[in-house]
């Protein structure tokens, strides 16, 4: 028996990493995905690899009309849907602040502020008519610490936490929980980029400064952070709203 058996989970940033082990678990577990991504091509190969149960829809997370599509596209499958995983997300360039591309800032709140409020905006009604269900917002370790070089990316994953205080409070009385997931630095592309970002052509230079930040002196694995995920999403928190989950090897108690 599936921790989701019988359940129907809505992932935005769906062709990514985190998004793509999410549904992976999220399916194994026995539910029906709907992945949410700009990337059409990435979302179908996806999809032909973890199988049936997981439809696709290329979507805008900035575009209320995008975002209404995915969700319609669900009700009608499905009647509607009992997980949100909010988890599309950009990192923006690494710049002091005086130095920061506004239109790039611009670009990271759009996507990483602007498309969470969105999905709040218009997903918690579909949860409630659904009689409630669990939105799992992807923080990071970013919305709990301060980073050089990371205005806008560090702005947008703390006001993503107190996007998520709001609507637990909001939501409680219907049923739904809400809560963000903080991961500290994960294997894959975005790190990469980060790494390049904060010590152009030297990133192993960068990526010795991070772990030298972890007690654990390792990135997390996407794994790491689908369990966590899992858990919020499952009936195994059903008391737990309003949260933040650090998913960060002790990075943010040091």
């Amino acid at each position: 028996m599936g921790r989701l058996d019988g359940k129907v989970a809505v992932i935005t940033g769906g062709a990514g990493l985190i998004g793509t082990t999410a549904a992976e678990l999220f399916v194994s577990e026995g539910a029906s995905v709907t992945l949410m991504d700009r990337d059409d091509d990435a979302l179908r190969e996806v999809a032909r690899r973890i199988g049936s149960r997981v439809s696709v829809v290329a979507a805008d997370v900035t575009r209320p009309a995008d975002v209404g599509r995915g969700f319609d596209t669900t009700t009608a499958e499905h009647g509607g849907f009992d997980v949100l995983l909010l988890n599309a997300g950009v990192e923006g360039v690494v710049k002091p602040i005086p130095d920061y591309p506004l239109d790039a800032f611009r670009q990271v709140m759009d996507v990483n502020v602007v498309g969470v409020f969105l999905g709040l905006q218009l997903g918690m009604p579909v949860l409630q008519a659904r009689g409630g269900g669990s939105v799992v917002i992807s923080s990071s370790i970013a919305g709990l610490k301060g980073f050089a070089g990371a205005a806008a990316y560090v702005t947008s994953k703390h006001a993503v936490v107190g996007l998520m205080r709001v609507a637990a409070l909001e939501g409680a009385a219907h049923g739904i929980r809400v809560n963000t997931v903080n991961p500290a630095p994960i294997e894959g592309r975005m790190i990469r980029s980060l790494e390049e970002g904060l010590a152009p052509g030297a990133p192993d230079q960068a990526r010795e400064g991070l772990l030298g930040m972890i007690p654990f002196k390792r990135y997390g694995a996407a794994s790491d952070v689908a369990r966590l995920m899992l858990f919020l999403a499952s009936d195994d928190g059903r008391y737990c709203t309003g949260g933040v989950y650090p998913v960060d090897g002790g990075m943010s108690a040091a």
